[in-house]
């Protein structure tokens, strides 16, 4: 039976037990690349841009509470930022600062939730594959030494489970690998952007809070 012949279970099980991890490894994965997916489609589905139009309008005409409200109907991780921020209008410049880096030590982490998982599983899934690569041809070297020592000849078949071990976990590992490490730059790529967002917003809204109050004065 030729390899395009044969099933994925049957492929599966001449790789050996490293193939088994790797599997988990590739569940682990894919659970983790869905969920982090829906998570950033669901901020993307939010309007940053409307919603500090809305807030900083509501500023400008200095309805604070019109501008809580507006990030209170927002999702989005800006709008939680920017709500610390003006909870503390009526406060100094560095008072006001203070709140929404507080605010972003909460929702940094949450936008690299399980990140450092999938990191992990990218870099170890390589290699459980060298790990099944070893094994399998430890597995060949250990069936010619047995049938030398009995004084048999070696045949191909006889070491050839070893060496499909080695070759399948060696693909198996990389499989999982590629997609994982693809996905995790993506996500963090995806978390910079968002923390870079959040970032600029907050000290538009200092600036802003700042020249209110001033022109209040």
């Amino acid at each position: 039976m030729s390899i395009t012949e044969m099933s994925p279970w049957q492929l599966f099980l001449k790789g050996g037990p490293i193939m088994w991890p790797i599997l988990l490894c590739s569940i682990f994965a894919c659970a983790i690349v869905i969920e982090k997916a829906i998570f950033f489609f669901l901020i993307d589905k939010e309007d940053v841009r409307l919603l500090k139009e809305k807030v900083f309008a509501s500023v400008h005409r200095r309805d604070i509470k019109a501008a809580v409200a507006a990030c209170e109907a927002s999702k989005a991780p800006l709008a939680r930022i920017l709500k610390a921020g003006l909870l503390k209008h009526n406060k100094g410049r560095e008072d006001i600062k203070e709140a929404m880096e507080e605010a972003s030590q909460f929702e940094v982490p949450v936008l690299e939730k399980r990140l450092p998982a999938l990191g992990t599983i990218g870099n170890i899934a390589p290699l459980l594959g060298l790990l099944g690569t070893v094994t399998g041809m430890t597995a060949s070297f250990h069936t010619i030494q047995v049938r030398a020592a009995a004084m048999n000849p070696v045949t191909p078949g006889d070491i050839a489970g070893g060496i499909w071990e080695a070759l399948l976990t060696t693909v198996a590992g990389l499989v999982v690998a590629i997609p994982t490490f693809v996905a995790y730059n993506y996500f963090i790529s995806r978390v910079n952007k968002t923390t870079l967002q959040m970032e600029k917003g907050a000290a538009d809204l200092v600036h802003l809070l700042t020249q209110v109050t001033e022109t209040a004065a």
